[in-house]
């Protein structure tokens, strides 16, 4: 008995020693959401990720400056500071890893490789492990603080963009951006326990009245007490032909965090619970809503217009409707904000302009108005883009119908990014006078040969058409006649920031192996591609499409060389032939059933397939869409060839 006793103590001892070495870890006790600006609990300092700046900034709220500008890697979107504030967590979009910035010294100490593109990053309640949300590989990392690797990865849907995490740390939602649907993970065995889909709000007789399928989602906002969430995001009504007052609309979703359900009767939309009139009584359009917070108390909730550049205020305790609107931010873009620690004063992101505008929100008062500060602080020493570059990036993401030479939309309804999704595809077929189509990628678009899925533009100034027809935009100038300056430097401006090499780079394909190699599968497809299947009759060169040898007798490129448009046997009845347009003067008609080729650099990427989004898949391409064969010589391929080509394209960079 003895014996035991003194291997009871010894155990004790050691026990006691084991507890004594391990880190005492600080705990966080509300909830977090991630964002591109952050701020110590103390409120004294606030992180800021300059997008494409390629830099961190620290500001001193106190002193009103900026006290630091940290390097980091390419296209760092959104940050996390760890509970304890020592580290901070940055994810660098096309490094495709997370950046660790030690606060003390403010220098980035290591970087951990993740997956393609990161997005969304948070740290759990007790910092032990770092939450990453990888949009194209659609997972999510979870790394190891301590050993500063990535320790295990979640399968998500496609697109995974923001987090959150509930204040019992149990919870993790993940926003997916363009399904409108929402993961919810529970932390203890990372597995995903359910998907809230955002219900489509229902058509209406007024087509100028919200309505449309969710999509562009990006935040989730958890309300102080834990019980509801708030989620902006774009509506986009696919049945009627595109127009800005009638196709994109913006919206505010409500999730009941208990059920993990939308609660579809409290969604804000415009004309309904957006309905802030001007000095005519006429409601005040608002486009592309960004983030969300909320006062302290929960009394008030401010929305972000990073499209019209405005902020929203709901008063909760008065119905929970859109009270006032503070027009015009100070600066370009503004996509994400933090608020202070007494509530009084909303810090917000400028993406575009890089620099902090600030609002006071006049409190839990229900009649104090909430005021925009005129001035902004600069954020950045030195922009990384060229002035150009810079001018065209603003216009592209801008709904401000006041802020150009000209306005490039209607009433401040939509920007080109409302339906070029961040630039990129928006995943939906929407409706043409020509008939349904497919929103096309940006990527490599200004290398790719003729414009529109019909080729009919060889310039880009045709995309006059595009502003005026769609947006409302650019109105009063004859599209038959050459554009005034102003005007055409916007569009000059536009091509350089599309021409830009960082400002689309072909996305990597998650169907390589690691190494960045093709599969063994995707070796036998791209002999099949080059080979068997005839795809490279097409799709050959650098840019993967014929549409470059598109030209005239001096090689400039032209919509009178028709050569290069195929009828690859997907045109339907809905599909509609056009005697041209006035840009072109009427000289550019096209039939129903020719088509531009598209490039396959990144096609993994851009479902919907085809002009009409009529093919889900690269395998509806080949096959169901297919079925008079004139798209590949696809019907002498077996049934595994038909894989090993699809391997293929899907890897295709």
């Amino acid at each position: 008995m003895k014996k035991w006793g003194i291997y009871a103590v010894i155990l004790l001892v050691l026990v006691l020693a084991g507890g004594c070495g391990q880190k005492e870890r600080v705990q966080r006790t509300v909830p977090a959401s991630s964002n591109s600006i952050v701020k110590k609990q103390d409120g004294s300092l606030l992180y800021i990720a300059n997008i494409d700046v390629n830099t961190v900034t620290v500001m001193d709220t106190q002193q009103n400056k900026v006290v630091a500008e940290i390097p980091v890697g390419r296209e760092p979107r959104q940050l996390a500071l760890s509970p304890d504030e020592s580290k901070l967590y940055v994810t660098c979009m096309f490094d495709n890893k997370v950046d660790i910035i030690n606060t003390k010294d403010r220098k980035v100490t290591a970087s951990v490789p993740v997956g393609i593109e990161p997005f969304g990053v948070l740290a759990n309640r007790d910092g032990s492990q770092v939450y990453v949300a990888n949009y194209r590989s659609s997972t999510v990392s979870v790394i190891d603080t301590d050993e500063e690797k990535v320790t295990g990865t979640i399968k998500v849907e496609e697109r995974p963009r923001g987090l959150a995490l509930t204040a019992d740390g149990n919870k993790l939602y993940v926003t997916h951006y363009l399904s409108g649907h929402i993961s919810v993970i529970g932390t203890q065995d990372t597995k995903v326990k359910k998907v809230i889909a955002l219900a489509p709000s229902p058509d209406k007789e007024d087509r100028k009245k919200s309505q449309g399928i969710p999509n562009t989602v990006e935040q989730f906002t958890i309300a102080p007490d834990g019980k509801t969430a708030w989620v902006p995001h774009l509506l986009t009504n696919v049945d009627t032909p595109i127009h800005f007052e009638e196709t994109v609309f913006p919206a505010v979703s409500v999730i009941d965090l208990e059920k993990d359900e939308e609660i579809k009767d409290k969604r804000k939309q415009l004309f309904e619970q957006i309905d802030v009139r001007d000095v005519k009584n006429e409601t005040i359009i608002v486009s592309n809503p960004a983030d969300v917070v909320f006062l302290p108390d929960g009394s008030k909730a401010f929305v972000l217009l990073a499209g019209s550049e405005d902020l929203l205020v709901f008063d909760l305790n008065r119905g929970g409707n859109a009270t006032q609107l503070v027009r015009r931010i100070p600066g370009n873009n503004p996509r994400g904000m933090t608020l202070s620690n007494d509530g009084e004063r909303l810090y917000i992101h400028n993406a575009m302009s890089h620099d902090l505008a600030s609002v006071d929100t006049g409190g839990s008062d229900p009649y104090a108005e909430a005021q925009a500060k005129p001035d902004t602080l600069r954020l950045i020493a030195k922009d990384s883009l060229p002035p150009r570059v810079r001018e065209g990036k603003t216009i592209f993401f801008s709904g401000n119908a006041d802020e150009f030479a000209a306005p490039i939309t209607g009433n401040n309804w939509m920007s080109c990014a409302s339906c070029h999704a961040d630039g990129d595809v928006n995943g939906l077929t929407l409706t043409t006078p020509k008939g349904p189509r497919n929103v096309p990628s940006n990527v490599l678009a200004m290398q790719t040969g003729l414009f529109m899925w019909d080729g009919s533009r060889d310039d880009f100034t045709d995309y006059l058409l595009t502003v005026q027809d769609e947006m409302g935009g650019l109105t009063a100038y004859d599209p038959g006649k050459p554009l005034p300056p102003e005007a055409e430097d916007m569009f000059k401006a536009l091509e350089e920031y599309l021409k830009y090499p960082d400002s689309y780079p072909v996305p990597k394909s998650p169907y390589r192996n690691p190494d960045g190699t093709l599969t063994a599968k995707a070796e036998q497809g791209k002999a099949l591609f080059e080979g068997k299947a005839g795809c490279i009759t097409c799709h050959a060169g650098d840019t993967m499409t014929d549409s470059v040898k598109a030209v005239d007798a001096n090689g400039k490129l032209t919509t009178d060389n028709t050569q290069f448009l195929h009828d690859v046997g997907t045109s339907t009845p809905l599909d509609k032939g056009t005697k041209g347009d006035p840009r072109a003067g009427y000289t550019n008609p096209r039939s129903k059933n020719v088509f531009d080729t598209p490039t396959l650099r990144g096609v993994w990427a851009t479902a919907p397939y085809l002009h009409d989004g009529s093919a889900k898949t690269l395998s509806d391409v080949l096959t169901t869409r297919n079925k008079e064969g004139k798209h590949g010589n696809v019907g002498a391929l077996t049934k595994e060839e038909k894989e090993a080509l699809i391997e293929y394209v899907n890897s295709i960079e």
